[in-house]
């Protein structure tokens, strides 16, 4: 018996639920919740076939998702779990993925150095191991733990190299947390205009993603932005965009609420219900946070809020009482806005000391971020030009793409009248087809098609040795219907007299009409005495027919209708197709000598059978 992992490695390489694992990974970016379900499916399916390779990318699938939507202690511990099952599996790939997520967690929890320690010694194996947007989710974690730890040049090389390893035309949306980590920088940095032009090309790509977690995290990084550039009255729209995002898997996950960002914006725009309720859910969200940037943004919110009640000194007192927290672990941005709530507050108190020591420190830190900024320039720069070289081939590819949309639109518009006009011409030639062989009055088969079908009939009676019968009937009195009552009632009367014999005829049996009033019969396996009896039964009911007409001389009911017939069959007739129907003529003429309403059969002993006594 095989082992586990060999197993795994081998008979599961294309197997369903591998497959399944390996769409849930692809479609994380593009739709949350759906890359979540087939992760469940997948996992289901791997655990119960003993899959461990499909188990390991389902439960990296899984946890990757749980990093975003849940807390960092479910997803490590299902990452951990994904790991083993990547390992047992020979899967580098996807153990260097589930490595990379726990080390996100990690970040998450405000353990910047730790994280960086699992993840950079990975940078080589994993070029060689992971490719495209894997290989740009490995150089992105680097980055943000290098931004956390306020080294941006170092994190924008590595936004800048994940770029690069992500340009395929297809990225599963991961260009879109690029765009969004760029512009978080740039705000670290103090970039402010050049921020909000990546945010909002993330935003706007973000459209066509189902993933509101990620919408959730570039608007409250353009809260940030807009609030720091003095805008918050723009930011509202943002604030009550992040809000309506429910605060669960199917949202914004229970993650980063950043509803102390939200109520500082809210507050300096004058809404001071929604801030005051903003940093009440901030004090919940925060307060088991192990990150520090969480509690001083906080201090700084709840010191807003004290001032919109014009409860000044109490604002002041309150974010003095969070100075210890200003460390290292504090980044620059949020130190700046500590150090500048605080002067602003001092010097409207009239403590010019306090206020001018507080300007000091905020000048020191934003002249650090300069340098900072100064320091990752030429990173910078280069991420841009990559980004805008990026976008301009997407652009290209776009084009390219709608381009081929339009012209197979067109051809399958093409294809469409094309189709429309064969299946115009087909209607149009079976209808001429129809017409070529039917009479348009009665309905029936019209005299070519007799002359057409009738050798062919023959031919295969005589190699069956069996009768065709022929029996050609012409209705009496005719000329009289038609010069009492009109042409119209004439033909009237014909329609009708076909529709008889169409209902009455056997499905091998052809009814032609022959010409005037005149109707021809072919019965394959029939003779003349069998034709002749069915014709008697024909005329019976021909007899009953009470047929409505109104003419010149008057309306009324048309009754005792007859028809005078010959019947003649392959045998007794023999030779070929005229010898039969110059037979059944012969003795529609006898029918008529004798009087009309009868049929006369051919016989050996040439002699008439009338069909009934005639009135």
């Amino acid at each position: 018996m095989k082992s586990r992992s060999k197993r795994a490695a081998g008979s599961s390489a294309g197997s369903p639920a591998l497959k399944l694992a390996r769409s849930a990974w692809e479609l994380q970016y593009r739709d949350a919740q759906g890359s979540l379900a087939l992760a469940e499916q997948a996992c289901e399916q791997a655990i119960a076939a003993g899959d461990v390779a499909a188990e390991g990318r389902a439960r990296l699938a899984r946890g990757f998702h749980w990093m975003r939507f849940a807390k960092p202690a479910k997803a490590t511990e299902e990452l951990a779990l994904a790991q083993r099952c990547c390992e047992s599996a020979h899967d580098r790939a996807g153990r260097i993925l589930a490595v990379v997520g726990s080390a996100r967690c990690a970040w998450m929890q405000g353990r910047y150095r730790e994280s960086l320690d699992q993840v950079l010694p990975l940078r080589a194996e994993g070029m060689h191991a992971l490719k495209g947007a894997e290989r740009g989710m490995l150089l992105n974690g680097i980055a943000g733990c290098y931004s956390s730890l306020g080294q941006s040049a170092e994190a924008f090389a590595y936004m800048y190299q994940a770029l690069r390893e992500s340009a395929a035309p297809r990225t599963h949306g991961f260009d879109v947390v690029l765009y969004c980590n760029l512009g978080h920088e740039l705000i670290q940095l103090g970039d402010h205009a050049e921020a909000l032009r990546y945010l909002e090309e993330g935003i706007k790509r973000c459209a066509q993603l189902a993933n509101p977690r990620l919408l959730s995290v570039l608007l409250i990084n353009r809260i940030a932005c807009l609030t720091d550039l003095a805008r918050p009255r723009d930011a509202l729209a943002d604030v009550r965009r992040v809000l309506e995002l429910p605060a669960d898997e199917t949202g914004r996950g229970a993650t980063g609420a950043a509803f102390e960002t939200l109520a500082i914006a809210a507050l300096r725009a004058g809404e001071s219900a929604l801030g005051a309720e903003l940093v009440a859910r901030a004090v919940d969200a925060v307060a088991a946070s192990p990150v520090a940037d969480e509690h001083v943004e906080l201090a700084v919110a709840e010191a807003e809020l004290l001032r919109t009640h014009g409860q000044l000194a109490e604002a002041a007192a309150h974010l003095e009482g969070a100075l210890p927290r200003i460390d290292d672990g504090v980044s620059l941005r949020v130190r700046c806005l500590y150090f500048e709530f605080l002067a602003d507050a001092y010097q409207q108190l009239g403590n010019a000391p306090q206020a001018l020591a507080h300007l000091r420190t905020w000048q020191r830190l934003h002249v650090e971020r300069a340098r900072r900024a100064s320091q990752a320039r030429y990173q910078a720069a280069s991420l841009q030009t990559e980004l805008l070289r990026l976008q301009h081939e997407r652009d290209e590819s776009e084009e390219r793409r709608r381009a081929a949309e339009r012209a197979k639109a067109e051809l399958e518009a093409i294809n469409r009248q094309l189709s429309q006009k064969v299946d115009e011409v087909q209607a149009l030639q079976s209808a001429l087809e129809r017409l070529a062989v039917r009479d348009f009055l009665t309905g029936l088969f019209n005299r070519r098609h007799l002359n057409d079908v009738l050798p062919s009939m023959l031919a295969l009676a005589a190699r069956g040795r069996e009768p065709l019968a022929v029996a050609i009937i012409d209705l009496d009195h005719f000329k009289d219907v038609n010069d009492r009552y009109g042409h119209l009632v004439g033909d009237m009367l014909l329609g009708a007299f076909g529709k008889l014999l169409a209902t009455r005829m056997r499905k091998s049996d052809i009814a032609c009409r022959y010409g005037g009033e005149e109707f021809c019969l072919l019965m394959p396996h029939t003779d003349a005495q069998t034709a002749q009896r069915k014709i008697a039964a024909l005329l019976k009911l021909w007899r009953g027919v009470a047929f409505p007409v109104e003419g010149a001389h008057g309306g009324g009911t048309l009754t005792g209708l007859t028809f005078s017939a010959g019947v003649s069959d392959s045998v007794r007739a023999g030779g070929a197709a005229e010898q039969l129907l110059r037979s059944a003529d012969a003795c529609v003429l006898e029918a008529k000598r004798l009087g009309r309403d009868r049929i006369v059969a051919h016989s050996l002993a040439a002699h008439a059978e009338p069909a009934a006594v005639p009135h």
